[in-house]
């Protein structure tokens, strides 16, 4: 992107084109695949549900993004080194091999390959592992490809981006406009969750995003941008990270709401679908045919293998600064291969299995954003960020075990290990007690300890520390 910087100022063209990069950094083609589901299962309760979701897609990702410009990219700088680097740890192996970067692979092939294959149900036993043929041939070719490109990087991906993130935005403004002047049905009767807790269901539904995590890493890769421009002063660096934050934020908003009511009002192209990437698909097959089918699979599969590339890339230069033995080249080839493997886990049960893990990694995200905005107000600032992120973390695994323990339990309680149902039984013995706390039947027992640890910190006072401003 070429911005224009005189005395530390872009032009307003610049600012946009910035917010727009934003928005493309975000919206990678898994955030597509979500709403759409969401909104088919909220149903009546389409307006709270989608609320919900947009406070932990939307608004919690502009808030990361505020939160490390307020922060100049030090968001981790009160923690002990072991406890930042492990937590940055964390979040790139999420955001990396461990969910996100497959997943571009399975949404990929979902929406990009499945229409047009005539057998998608045939499988190849590999041992005694069953795998889906026609997948485990895409992603193999997905990751090969992904690996060459983040091998040899150059200026072919930078030209995707720059034509592909317009194209994408055209083709979701159509199908906006299509979803509100053509919905498929009337919307439908709520469906599990979404009948009894529908706000609560959408936050946590927005973490499957992973967006939050994300705006902590893009937050800093935003301002190294900018200093590299010519952008030097903090203050304007936090000034122009924050209007492409809002950007980034009113085109997200726009994508999922338009998403929602897709879901919502999907009826019967919905029966059957294991996933949003199905219904987005049969829309389009149904309102566009064959030409918006081929268009949109293009354009996803497009979208896919250019966030797939940057993660593979970001993580392997991440794990070349932590271990420099390890070059960047070997990095990117162990990466995509282990992507390639993750993949044909399968979308709906891969998401299945993030869900644990994120209900235990996103309240110390939250929390980080939250004590970051805070720290020229504790007294003792380091104490604080500490205390609060561990309250965060203790009790999101308690979330995170709760989630993991009813996904083994399954709907029937059959083919359950030994090892299983001793999880199981050590997390049913917990619940009694943890059950007393507010929201812990909703999935967020760590919101109200968090919120007390920090009141805490604000109010104590003593030990002769001073209280630190942000830069």
């Amino acid at each position: 992107m070429g911005l224009s910087v005189q005395d530390n100022q872009m032009s307003i063209g610049d600012t946009l084109g910035l917010g727009f990069m934003t928005f493309a950094f975000f919206l990678g083609a898994g955030n597509l695949i979500f709403p759409p589901f969401a909104g088919m299962l909220a149903g009546e309760n389409m307006l709270l549900a989608m609320l919900g979701f947009l406070i932990t897609a939307v608004g919690l990702p502009l808030v990361g993004l505020i939160a490390v410009a307020k922060a100049q990219g030090k968001v981790m700088a009160m923690l002990p080194v072991f406890a930042a680097t492990a937590l940055a740890i964390a979040i790139y192996i999420i955001i990396g091999p461990a969910f996100a970067a497959p997943r571009t692979g399975l949404v990929a092939y979902e929406i990009g390959a499945k229409p047009f294959i005539d057998n998608t149900t045939a499988t190849i036993m590999l041992g005694s592992l069953s795998l889906n043929l026609s997948q485990l041939i895409y992603t193999l070719c997905f990751f090969t490809v992904t690996m060459l490109l983040a091998l040899f990087p150059g200026k072919l991906l930078d030209s995707v981006g720059k034509v592909l993130t317009p194209i994408l935005l055209l083709l979701l403004v159509g199908l906006a406009l299509s979803v509100v002047f053509l919905p498929a049905s009337d919307v439908g009767a709520a469906v599990g969750d979404y009948k009894n807790h529908p706000l609560t269901k959408g936050i946590l539904e927005g973490y499957n995003t992973m967006d939050t995590l994300a705006s902590l890493m893009f937050g800093m890769l935003i301002i190294d941008l900018l200093r590299k421009k010519g952008i030097e002063q903090p203050s304007a660096q936090t000034k122009y990270l924050i209007r492409a934050a809002f950007i980034a934020a009113a085109g997200l908003a726009f994508v999922y709401v338009s998403l929602f009511f897709l879901g919502a009002t999907a009826g019967d192209i919905a029966a059957g679908a294991k996933n949003g990437g199905e219904i987005l698909t049969n829309y389009v097959t149904r309102e566009f045919g064959n030409l918006g089918t081929v268009l949109l699979s293009a354009v996803v599969t497009l979208a896919c293998l250019t966030t797939a590339v940057g993660l593979v890339s970001a993580c392997s230069e991440f794990f070349n600064e932590l271990m420099p033995k390890l070059s960047y080249r070997f990095l990117v080839i162990i990466l995509s291969a282990i992507c390639a493997v993750i993949a044909n886990v399968g979308l709906s049960q891969l998401i299945n299995i993030s869900i644990p893990v994120l209900m235990t990694v996103y309240p110390v995200a939250i929390a980080l954003v939250a004590v970051t905005f805070l720290t020229e107000y504790f007294p003792r600032p380091q104490f604080a960020h500490r205390a609060t992120l561990s309250v965060a973390l203790l009790f999101g695994i308690f979330d995170g075990m709760k989630v993991a323990a009813k996904s083994l339990t399954g709907e029937d309680g059959k083919g359950v290990t030994e090892a299983a149902q001793s999880f199981i039984d050590l997390v049913s013995g917990m619940s009694p007690t943890l059950s007393l706390l507010p929201l812990y039947e909703e999935g967020m027992a760590w919101l109200l300890p968090t919120l007390v640890v920090i009141v805490l910190c604000l109010m104590i006072r003593g030990g002769g520390a001073k209280a630190v401003t942000a830069a």
